[in-house]
C-alpha cells in the first residue's frame, strides 16, 4: 500500500485487484489445475541434473527448448519465444502493443491476467459477454473499436472449460482489423481430442497478427518452474525478444521442459487419466443434484445455484471442503459466484471430493 507522502504509482495501478492464486495449505490441492500425475520422471531427472550448473547463466535464447517444442508441434523454432510462464508472455504482449488510451478486449469469463495486464500499462480492459459460458465471436467483434489493440481468447477457456471451434476462431480473426493482435491462449490445448479444434498455429502461420500462447504448467505439470512459450509471426517474435528479460527462463526450467516434451508416453497417460476421472467426477456430482458445466480441460465448474437454501452457497461448500483438507477454487473474481472450480486429481482425490460434497449437501 502506498504510504502517505511516499512514491505514487502511475494512474490506474492501485485500481488493479491483485491476482490471488489457489490456496496451498491442504492435503488435496485441486485449486490450481495442476497435473494430477505430477511431472514426467524424465523431467524431474533433467531438473536434478541441472543443479550442478546453478552458477551458470541460462541460454538466453532457450535454443534447445525451442528446438524441442518446434519438433514436437511441427513449428518454426525461430518464431517461438519462451517465457516465465505464459503469464509473462501475456504481459509482454500487452506492454509491447497497448498503452494509455488503448483497449484490450477479452471474453467475459476469461483469464484474470488479461484485464490486470491491461491496467498495468494504462490501457482499458474491455469485456465482451459470453453465451452459455462460451466465447461469443459476434459479441467480441461488436466490442472492437479503433482503440482496440489486442484481443485475448483463452481456448479452451479457464474457468468455464468451454471452447470454440477452429472455424469460429478463424471467423473472429477475419473480422478483426489487421492492426489488432489476436492472442489465442491455448494453455489447455493438450487435453483436447475434438476434431473441430485448433490451438491456433495454423492462423499464426498464415497471418502477421496472431499469437498462440502455451504453457508447461498444465498437462506437463511444471507449474513451479514457470515455463511457457508463444508461437508468433516473425515480426511479433522480434518484438517480444526485444522487451523480454535477457535470461527470463532458468536453465533448470529449460532442461525440464526439453525432457517433459519428449516424454510422449507420460503425456498420453496423463491425458487418458484426466479424461477418465473428469467424466467420472462429472457423473458422480451430477447424480448428487449439482449442476456441472461441461468441460474439455482438466477441471470442472460445479454450480450450486438452485440448491435448497443453505446448500446453494458455493463459498459455504468451499469452506466445508477446506475443513476436510480439500482445496478448490472460488469464482467470484470471474463473475461466477455460485460456482466452484475443481481440478481433476488422482482417483483417490476425486473419490474423496465426491464424498465430501455428498456430506455437505446432507448436513
Amino acid at each position: 500500500m502506498t504510504q502517505p507522502n511516499g512514491p505514487v504509482p502511475r494512474p490506474g495501478i492501485l485500481d488493479i485487484a491483485a491476482y490471488v492464486g489457489g490456496e496451498h495449505a491442504g492435503h488435496i490441492r485441486l485449486a490450481s489445475n495442476e497435473g494430477a500425475l505430477g511431472p514426467s520422471p524424465k523431467a524431474v531427472e533433467a531438473y536434478q541434473r541441472a543443479a550442478a550448473e546453478l552458477h551458470r547463466y541460462p541460454d538466453g535464447g532457450a535454443s534447445a527448448l525451442r528446438k524441442a517444442i518446434a519438433g514436437r508441434y511441427g513449428l518454426d523454432a525461430e518464431r517461438i519465444v519462451c517465457g516465465a510462464g505464459s503469464d509473462e508472455l501475456i504481459s509482454l504482449l500487452i506492454r509491447a502493443y497497448a498503452g494509455p488510451g488503448d483497449e484490450v478486449l477479452y471474453s467475459q469469463h476469461g483469464f484474470l491476467m488479461y484485464p490486470i495486464g491491461a491496467k498495468s500499462v494504462g490501457a482499458t480492459p474491455v469485456q465482451a459477454p459470453e453465451t452459455n459460458l462460451t466465447t461469443d465471436v459476434d459479441a467480441l467483434l461488436a466490442h472492437v473499436t479503433p482503440r482496440t489493440k489486442l484481443v485475448f481468447v483463452a481456448n479452451p477457456n479457464n474457468p468455464t472449460g468451454t471452447y470454440i471451434t477452429a472455424e469460429e476462431m478463424a471467423r473472429l480473426h477475419a473480422g478483426l482489423p489487421s492492426n489488432v493482435v489476436l492472442v489465442i491462449d491455448a494453455a489447455y490445448a493438450e487435453y483436447m481430442n475434438h476434431n473441430d479444434y485448433s490451438a491456433g498455429q495454423d492462423l499464426v502461420d498464415r497471418f502477421p497478427n496472431v499469437v498462440m500462447a502455451r504453457t508447461f504448467s498444465k498437462i506437463y505439470a511444471l507449474g513451479s518452474l514457470r515455463l511457457g512459450w508463444a508461437y508468433c509471426p516473425a515480426g511479433i517474435a522480434d518484438v517480444l525478444n526485444r522487451v523480454r528479460g535477457p535470461f527470463n527462463v532458468s536453465a533448470a526450467a529449460q532442461a525440464a521442459g526439453v525432457a517433459a516434451i519428449g516424454d510422449t508416453d507420460f503425456i498420453e497417460r496423463s491425458r487418458a487419466h484426466n479424461t477418465q476421472w473428469r467424466e467420472w467426477f462429472a457423473g458422480e456430482v451430477t447424480a448428487l443434484g449439482l449442476t456441472i458445466h461441461p468441460s474439455v480441460t482438466n477441471f470442472i465448474l460445479v454450480d450450486f445455484a438452485g440448491q435448497t437454501p443453505g446448500k446453494d452457497d458455493a463459498e459455504a461448500a468451499r469452506q466445508f471442503l477446506k475443513g476436510r483438507g480439500i482445496l478448490v477454487r472460488q469464482m467470484p473474481a470471474y463473475g461466477l459466484p455460485s460456482c466452484l472450480r475443481v481440478s481433476i486429481g488422482t482417483e483417490a482425490e476425486m473419490r474423496e471430493v465426491v464424498t465430501a460434497l455428498k456430506d455437505f449437501l446432507a448436513a
